[in-house]
């Protein structure tokens, strides 16, 4: 297991590969967001951007889409894997925004993940990217990640990834190192053919050195 000045050279390391690394969504409010949010659950970010412009437009405000029905979101994002489900979310959520939060996105954990569609992750998402109150959200990239380095046990859990992250890296550095691992998963530590043989982190990686060599060092 990584301690955490080994969690923090790792870092180090993937935002010198990646020093762009960031939110790769694309939102005009904060509104905006946290419906883009939503929808990249099981999708890209990419191929959310592609329909949230039409999708914004059509529903400017909560409560243009709190008044309109699933079926009248399902034509903006069927493209999307879900998007029955999602529809529902995106609704649901806009009309507790007006009937609980006064059409406002909330600023805290608890209430964000009142809304239909919000768990802890997109939760974390919308308090970091949209108010700067520092949270470390816990994604598919970042929790392959943090397995295959050893930052945490193989089964450890969402929550327990984000804790153990949160305990080893400076405060203010929690939304750069979650950009950086998503960056990480998405370019070098893919779930399918991870580049390990030319990894930086191949040194300290348990899991690359098995890939690479067939046994740990």
């Amino acid at each position: 297991m990584l301690n955490n000045q080994e969690i923090n050279e790792a870092l180090h390391i993937m935002r010198r590969e990646y020093p762009q690394a960031g939110t790769t969504l694309t939102a005009d409010t904060n509104f905006h967001f946290l419906l883009a949010v939503i929808l990249s659950a099981q999708s890209t970010d990419q191929s959310v951007n592609q329909l949230t412009p039409a999708l914004f437009k059509r529903f400017p405000l909560p409560q243009d889409l709190a008044a309109a029905e699933p079926s009248d979101v399902e034509p903006y994002i069927k493209r999307l894997g879900l998007y029955h489900n999602k529809a529902k979310f995106l609704v649901n959520c806009s009309r507790k925004l007006i009937t609980d939060y006064n059409g406002q996105v909330p600023r805290t954990l608890k209430e964000l993940t009142s809304l239909p569609g919000v768990g802890r992750k997109v939760a974390n998402v919308v308090l970091a990217e949209c108010f700067d109150i520092p949270a470390f959200p816990v994604d598919t990239h970042v929790s392959r990640v943090a397995r295959r380095l050893a930052m945490v046990p193989p089964k450890a859990t969402l929550l327990a990834i984000e804790k153990r992250l949160q305990e080893a890296v400076p405060r203010e550095k929690w939304l750069a190192a979650h950009h950086s691992m998503i960056f990480w998963g998405r370019y070098r530590c893919m779930a399918r053919n991870p580049r390990c043989n030319d990894c930086p982190l191949l040194p300290m990686c348990i899991t690359g050195q098995q890939n690479v060599f067939g046994k740990t060092k």
